[in-house]
């Protein structure tokens, strides 16, 4: 005799399941959603976005990271695609719209497969495959280029291209990039990346933005009456607050007669000028402080010439010790003059209302700092991503080679993939060739975006790369031509491809092994 089973729940009431079919769709409509809102904004003519946000802060920017990490995006699998373009500019920096728009394209290839019959997983395993045939047409590609500071200026201002620099600032802006990556490798064994400094300051166009060499830190002198500029100054940095000391214990002490409080008022005075004789000794022009400095050893300082700052940040106070060679210091009663470090100059300029520190010429300098000036925050903001990204492609640029870029190292990646999914047996060769397709978005959007035809351009693009093995899609003046993007000064980071591809990839192929979508409120 049988006992039939009674319905076992699982899940709450107010859990959702979608599953097979139902499921594999929603993810992928999602991720090719979020993928198509940063579309526009590739290439040299791609177009801003204005984000909003609840509070009404403004960003209008064209960077694809910046985009995506300002959206309010609910969906699980569209987040993906957020992830993707952050881990993009975490890793290296620049990218971020070609990592997005070639995740979007692979989820839409995948679902054209699911529509044919493939299995998730062969179409997981053939992206896989194609992938590692993409990295090698990536490292051949940047093989066939030689490195040189032409080439990195070319790097730069590509990565600035359409981010609203203009033609002649993004010539300018890319140079002083090149420079600063140049300084700050000639004074490092191991070059870091973090020791190029920006600085944003409104008050002026974006062609007044400069390099210097050394820091700028956004902090005022503890005093009015202390100096404003010191050459060939000793620093000090510390880690001390410059003020009466606290005992452990609360006490009160009572005072009846005016000898005692004069006594009293005298020993903490005598407690703070310790403090500027004991810098003055040491030999200290200039003392950078992570903690406060009361009025009154500001003022002890201000006549001993001492010029002081207050309150800086812990980075600031690293990049000032490291730069000048100083020793951080969390005793002032320990402070020597070998505890000090030298500078060339530390002076005080004024920017509009504001007053910057600018640290020059430090003895042990590693860093470099741009001055990013521009006329409004928004452009201002939109500049310093802009930099930000030419730093972070010239810098793996040099760690990883280039390759031609405008759409270049797409067509030959998307050539070699075909070229060898001839030989692949099974299904997986549909991937394959699906995976292709979808790295020819790249160009193809790319074409659209400078007002050429998308379908014509991207058949004129593999036809010109067939006969001279190199080709990409160059905007002019009115729109865009097919031509040799080397010759055109038009490449990119081999690192930069090499991200985008493995990203697209990890993302896509988890997204469509998804078959089950369970939430709960």
């Amino acid at each position: 005799m049988s006992t039939r089973m009674q319905p076992l729940a699982v899940l709450t009431e107010e859990s959702e399941r979608t599953r097979g079919e139902d499921a594999q769709d929603t993810n992928v409509q999602a991720g090719k959603a979020v993928a198509s809102s940063v579309r526009t904004t590739l290439g040299p003519r791609g177009m801003d976005k204005m984000l909003v946000d609840s509070g009404g802060d403004v960003v209008i920017t064209n960077d694809g990271a910046t985009i995506l990490g300002e959206m309010d995006i609910e969906h699980p699998a569209a987040q993906m695609i957020v992830e993707v373009a952050e881990s993009q500019e975490e890793s290296v920096g620049d990218g971020t719209t070609t990592a997005a728009v070639l995740t979007g394209e692979l989820l839409s290839e995948a679902e054209s497969l699911f529509d044919d019959g493939l299995h998730p997983t062969v179409v997981a395993e053939g992206y896989s495959r194609a992938a590692e045939l993409a990295h090698d047409a990536i490292d051949a590609q940047a093989d066939s280029v030689e490195i040189d500071d032409e080439l990195l200026q070319s790097v730069a201002e590509s990565s600035m291209t359409g981010k609203g620099t203009g033609d002649v600032t993004a010539d300018r802006l890319a140079g002083l990039v090149v420079d600063a990556v140049q300084r700050v490798r000639a004074a490092n064994d191991e070059f870091d990346a973090d020791d190029i400094k920006t600085h944003t300051q409104t008050g002026a166009s974006s062609s007044a933005t400069d390099l210097l060499e050394g820091v700028v830190i956004d902090t005022e002198r503890a005093a009015d009456g202390m100096p404003t500029a010191v050459s060939d100054a000793s620093v000090a940095v510390i880690d001390v607050e410059l003020d009466l000391r606290e005992g452990e214990v609360d006490a009160e002490y009572a005072i009846s007669s005016v000898d005692q409080l004069e006594a009293a008022v005298a020993a903490e005075d005598d407690e703070l000028r310790e403090y500027a004789s004991t810098l003055s000794d040491a030999g200290a022009d200039v003392v950078f402080s992570t903690d406060s400095i009361s009025d009154r050893v500001a003022s002890y300082l201000a006549r001993e010439d001492i010029v002081a700052f207050e309150d800086i940040d812990d980075d600031d106070a690293r990049t000032v010790a490291r730069a000048t060679g100083a020793s951080r210091l969390g005793r002032l009663e320990e402070l020597e003059a070998s505890d000090l470090g030298s500078v060339d100059s530390v002076s005080i300029e004024t920017y509009g209302e504001d007053e910057l520190t600018v640290i020059e010429g430090g003895s042990e300098s590693t860093a470099a700092t741009l001055l990013v000036r521009g006329s409004t925050d928004h452009v201002l903001d939109e500049l310093s991503r802009a930099i930000d990204d030419a730093i972070n492609a010239t810098t793996v640029a040099l760690e990883s080679g280039v390759v031609p870029g405008a759409g270049g190292t797409e067509i030959a990646i998307s050539d070699a993939i075909r070229s060898a999914a001839a030989g692949i047996e099974g299904r997986q060769q549909l991937a394959v060739e699906s995976f292709a397709d979808a790295v020819d978005a790249v160009p193809r959007t790319l074409a659209q975006n400078t007002g050429m035809d998308p379908i014509d351009a991207v058949v004129d693009l593999r036809s010109t790369f067939e006969d001279q093995d190199c080709a990409g899609l160059v905007a002019t003046e009115q729109t865009g031509e097919v031509a040799n993007p080397l010759t055109a000064g038009i490449v990119d980071p081999a690192g930069v491809k090499h991200e985008a591809i493995t990203a697209a990839t990890e993302a896509t192929t988890m997204i469509v092994r998804i078959d089950d979508v369970i939430s709960s409120e």
